[in-house]
């Protein structure tokens, strides 16, 4: 990845604007310029490439951007390495996407009835805590298949290489954050979750679960493909005392005017990445910290959220949004409006997702009343298409539907030898469930 050309200063820009008097300096500030072009909050390296406003160079209309800017500030407590603090503005898209997950990922939302049952619920949220597993895994280099990778998690096999064990300390992990949410963050509780996501994963292994020490060399970040340096970290000596202000942070410390829960989650994401305090898995680390604040801001739906997965496939446009902030003056509102667009756009896809299950469970139960069952076994099925995780046996069969103990037994035994339940011995009876692939089986795929 090219890095971002870093913008002009601003003191500079002034000097420029004013060296004849305050006639452009003016015209610049009557301009109506905004924070925003075209509802984009541009970085000098694509602004650059763009006309300017009539009357106005280049330069001029930066600055005339930067000043608007200016007037939407907000200080943060985090500060680079040499104590500049960064901060946040608040655009209109901001606005409007944070009144977005506000609207769909929290509270009484409406969610579709493919997850209203407990079951569905259960087996919805373990998709997709192990699709961010994997996800993340492969964002800090895992090269397991999903598949192979599905397999592993869901029969609880040990994992056989690095990649899979990375994966398996990323699910560790979620399940770890999920039991938190209703606890503050600690720096003891930070290096447990480096400790989870590193487990195993080290060239040290005595680096899992600490912060780097000072006679040690300082990680740092590299460009993967071209090798160039990317990103210098604070040096080790600073790492205790900025842990300590970012778990003040994370429990609500007060900062400069209101910040929005979700942003504070994305902040605390970019507040370990910057500070990059472990020899690795800072990434991964950063990540579930993010998903803990999400959950104890009351973001319940951000369980069934795969940040990763979208990630994963533009994982140069979350690189690009942290080098714009770190070049132009340590503006985070370039990752802010990133990771905004990740999550609107995970929300989007689980709603997608959501809609067509239901879409195909309720096709499904219009195709067993057209099948070659009787009405008995169709209301079974129609109960196993949305309770995934339900027993039956020949007793509650018969219970249910008012029948001898024969025809009961029959009609499990039918649908067991169609390849639509699966029958085990508990005790002295037989016990059937619904089997996994279900729905795709009365569908015919």
């Amino acid at each position: 990845m090219k890095p971002p050309l870093p913008p002009p200063s601003i003191d500079s820009l002034i000097g420029k604007a004013t060296a004849n008097g305050d006639e452009r300096l003016r015209a610049i500030l009557t301009a109506g310029i905004r924070p925003t072009v075209d509802g984009k909050y541009r970085h000098w390296d694509t602004l650059r490439q763009l006309t300017p406003p009539a009357g106005l160079t280049r330069e001029e209309w930066w600055l005339g951007i930067k000043l608007a800017r200016g007037n939407i500030w907000h200080e943060l407590p985090l500060a680079d390495r040499d104590g500049h603090n960064f901060g946040y503005c608040m655009p209109d898209p901001a606005y409007e996407m944070t009144h977005l997950v506000d609207r769909q990922a929290s509270g009484e939302i409406a969610i579709s009835e493919v997850v209203t049952s407990p079951e569905m619920r259960n087996r919805y949220l373990v998709s997709s805590l192990i699709e961010e597993a994997i996800a993340s895994s492969q964002l800090e280099g895992a090269s397991t298949s999903r598949a192979v990778a599905k397999e592993m998690l869901r029969s609880g096999r040990p994992p056989r290489d690095r990649s899979e064990r990375m994966i398996v300390n990323n699910y560790r992990a979620m399940n770890t954050v999920r039991s938190w949410k209703d606890e503050p963050l600690t720096p003891d509780r930070v290096l447990q979750l480096h400790r989870i996501v590193t487990d195993g994963t080290l060239e040290n292994p005595d680096a899992a679960g600490r912060l780097q020490h000072p006679d040690e060399d300082r990680v740092r970040v590299f460009d993967r493909a071209t090798g160039e340096l990317r990103h210098t970290p604070p040096p080790a000596e600073q790492l205790p005392e900025r842990l300590d202000a970012m778990c003040a942070f994370a429990n609500h410390q007060p900062t400069e005017g209101f910040l929005h829960p979700v942003l504070r989650s994305i902040l605390l994401h970019l507040w370990l990445a910057y500070d990059h305090p472990f020899e690795d898995g800072n990434g991964r680390t950063a990540r579930a910290i993010f998903y803990w604040s999400m959950l104890k801001h009351g973001y319940w739906l951000t369980e069934f959220l795969s940040i990763s997965t979208i990630l994963n496939r533009a994982p140069g446009q979350y690189g690009r949004a942290f080098l714009y902030t770190e070049t132009d003056g340590l503006d985070t509102t370039y990752f802010v409006l990133n990771q905004l667009k990740v999550i609107c756009r995970a929300i989007d896809e689980l709603h997608a997702y959501l809609a067509r299950k239901a879409r195909q469970v309720r096709e499904t139960e219009k195709l067993l009343r057209q099948a070659d069952l009787n009405h008995r076994q169709i209301a079974l099925l129609s109960h196993a298409l949305r309770h995934p995780d339900a027993e039956y046996t020949f007793r509650s069969h018969q219970t249910s539907h008012g029948v001898v103990y024969q025809s009961a037994r029959t009609d499990l035994l039918d649908l067991e030898r169609r390849g639509l339940l699966e029958r085990r011995t508990v005790g002295q009876r037989f016990v059937f469930r619904p089997v996994s692939d279900l729905a795709d089986r009365l569908a015919g795929r």
